[in-house]
């Protein structure tokens, strides 16, 4: 592979993964009843330390793969392939291989972009990176999450229903990570791809966002960022990205906004008629009708509360315009704190008749092609 550089990945491993006492804003502590939160959390004064992933041989991982026997295989995108294995300590493990019929440089360019990218990141509700290998091929090397994607438990009709709690609980550990994402990491990163099959799930249920190889660093100075082609998932896209290829904090607030739909609906974010979860769920959601929304498989057994907030804090991350859209410090204030000021997000009269009519913009998505893309999940389809 040309863009694979032996002496530019071992660089990697002289970065320091630096950890913050403050993965979400002050605050917005699950306990508590007011909203205080500042803009951003402050990192700790503490120097980095070296990191804990290391440079795998290819030996120790194709021994825990079973020689990537294909029974192993829990997911492939378009590019790559996951499977899952055990180390010889016994450590369950998930290795995403870059496919060898991959002609694609920019497809090797990414998969290097998402090593370099999860090297800057260090937070619970993030995927862990435990390494990588570079010897007969590219290879990444994550924790197993032996819970699956959320997709796959909240879509499985096999499985039980996903009850309140946990996707409340995603809802809030998923705003923490992209907030930790945005804010808090030595480097501004927008992962550009939220979705349900991208979030990960511990043995406890706390959640993990994981793929980021659409992901991409922003210079601090840089209010966004313009990228051509578009690539994501139908039904997350946000106009001002799918329309004009801009990226910035709002592009996954949108995503963000959409997911917090699926855990509330238990929907799709695209129907097999092709309509988008969000259109559905607008008109709702803004006449107030927030039960109409609810997953009828919960029966009722919800908190109210928490219903409202989540569901209000979506229908702002949905509206059509970024610049109306709130930053996930934001969203971690509604949710995590008292009573919502819904006075404070009301959009002039213009400003809302606007965004009516913008809102076609759903119908457009059938016709671009956008790379799905995958998680190392347990359970994922092929």
């Amino acid at each position: 592979m040309r863009y694979v550089r032996t002496s530019s990945l071992k660089r990697l491993f002289s970065f320091g993964r630096h950890s913050f006492d403050g993965d979400f804003p002050k605050g917005c502590e699950e306990n508590n009843t007011t909203s205080t939160a500042t803009d951003a959390a402050s990192p700790t004064t503490q120097p980095p330390h070296r990191p804990t992933w290391k440079c795998f041989s290819f030996q120790e991982i194709f021994r825990a793969t079973n020689g990537f026997n294909s029974e192993n295989i829990v997911g492939r995108g378009g590019y790559a392939e996951v499977y899952k294995g055990v180390l010889d300590d016994g450590q369950a493990i998930a290795v995403k291989m870059l496919t060898k019929a991959t002609d694609d440089e920019r497809k090797e360019k990414e998969f290097l972009t998402e090593i370099g990218t999860l090297g800057h990141v260090c937070h619970p509700n993030v995927t862990s990176l435990l390494g990588c290998c570079i010897e007969n091929g590219l290879y990444l090397i994550f924790q197993f999450s032996s819970k699956g994607s959320v997709a796959s438990i909240l879509h499985d009709e096999k499985s039980a229903t996903m009850d309140w709690e946990t996707r409340y609980k995603i809802a809030l550990g998923t705003a923490k990570g992209l907030y930790y994402l945005h804010k808090s990491c030595p480097r501004r990163i927008i992962h550009r791809d939220i979705k349900a099959s991208n979030v990960l799930l511990s043995e406890e249920y706390e959640p993990q966002i994981s793929d980021f190889g659409l992901a991409k660093w922003l210079p601090s100075q840089w209010t966004h960022h313009s990228i051509v082609p578009i690539e994501g998932t139908f039904g997350h896209l946000a106009p001002e990205y799918f329309m004009h290829g801009v990226v910035d904090e709002k592009t996954d607030v949108f995503a963000f906004g959409v997911f917090c739909l699926e855990l509330i609906s238990g929907k799709k974010p695209v129907d097999n008629s092709h309509q988008s979860l969000h259109s559905w769920a607008k008109p709702l959601l803004s006449r107030g009708v927030i039960e109409e929304v609810v997953d009828p498989r919960l029966e009722g057994r919800f908190d109210s509360t928490q219903l409202h907030k989540l569901a209000f804090a979506a229908s702002l991350c949905i509206r059509a315009s970024s610049i109306w859209r709130p930053t996930m410090n934001e969203i971690l204030e509604i949710i995590l704190g008292g009573e919502v000021d819904k006075d404070k997000w009301k959009m002039p009269d213009e400003e809302e008749e606007e965004q009516e009519e913008f809102w076609g913009f759903e119908d457009l998505e059938c016709e671009c092609e956008c790379d799905s893309s995958f998680s190392t999940s347990p359970h994922d389809t092929f």
